[in-house]
């Protein structure tokens, strides 16, 4: 059944005239003559009286009239509604953070995107970069928002700031007086790290295996408040994020610069190469890239 038959045949009711649907459809006559006579052959029954130069409907055509009518209005439905997500008047993007680092560097993108977009739906959630890029391989979440280097044969990722790490130490640690330091330096101290399931463990270990050494690792956390509290009671130092150490905002604790080799942390947002990108994702990505590109 092809759904111009039922528009046909829905304005040939409507005006109670084949001439009159004729002229409003922009067709001929007899076009709209042949698809209803194609309808009714399909369906097997007689839909419109037209004896006595009068148009009426049949019981079968007051029925396939009803339905009809709902038809058209859902495909006009369809139609409004699939426009006002290609104009970003709708949608919806699922967005994977890792923890902390999501909390201080998208709220205020996220709070502008609204204003600009207020029918896109935001549904926001927290993973380690791992397992964030899991969930987008998987198609759990459109974007990620995590750190290079990420598996460029699965992602596309659209690079964003960038920042260093720093050295976090008690004030009393022999750093604490010092501007900068060399990673070198640090092969006989004990290292908090954070667990094997977030990037920051694996960009420590390879820039000290790069120094010549392999860190002394005492403690690993998965929570950057409680690396602090860590530092803070001289369990060991840490290297984290300049940003994530102006949070930290403890008053025991020190920030000491990496000077030789400094160790970037470059944000990103990934999607799946091979994937659907709804238009509110699209969207979502270039305003978070104007925004947030160093």
């Amino acid at each position: 059944m092809d759904i111009r038959q039922l528009q046909y045949f829905a304005e040939v009711v409507k005006q109670r005239s084949f001439t009159r649907a004729a002229e409003v459809l922009h067709v001929s006559q007899p076009s709209i003559s042949k698809m209803i006579k194609s309808l009714e052959a399909e369906l097997g029954v007689t839909l419109l009286n037209r004896s006595d130069r009068k148009l009426e409907l049949t019981d079968a055509g007051e029925l396939v009239y009803e339905h009809a009518t709902k038809v058209l209005q859902l495909m006009e439905s369809l139609s409004a509604s699939v426009a006002e997500m290609r104009n970003l008047q709708r949608g919806k993007v699922k967005i994977g953070m890792m923890p902390t680092v999501g909390s201080f560097l998208l709220p205020h993108v996220i709070a502008r995107f609204k204003q600009e977009y207020p029918g896109i739906d935001m549904e926001m959630r927290e993973y380690s970069a791992k397992r964030l890029e899991v969930q987008v391989e998987q198609g759990h979440i459109d974007v990620g928002l995590t750190v290079l280097p990420v598996n460029t044969q699965s992602f596309a990722a659209v690079p964003l700031s960038a920042e260093d790490l720093v050295a976090i130490v008690h004030r009393e640690h022999w750093l604490s007086g010092r501007e900068s330091v060399s990673l070198a330096e640090l092969k006989d101290e004990s290292f908090i790290l954070f667990t094997e399931e977030y990037a920051l463990h694996d960009v420590v270990r390879q820039a000290c295996r790069r120094s010549g050494f392999e860190p002394h690792v005492a403690y690993m956390s998965s929570l950057w408040d409680f690396v602090g509290e860590m530092v803070a009671t001289r369990l060991g130092i840490s290297l984290v994020p300049r940003s994530v150490a102006r949070r930290l905002n403890n008053s025991l604790l020190k920030t000491v610069r990496i000077s030789s080799p400094p160790i970037d942390w470059q944000y990103a947002l990934i999607y799946r190469k091979d994937g659907y990108l709804s238009h509110a994702a699209r969207a979502f990505i270039a305003f978070v890239q104007q925004h947030l590109t160093s």
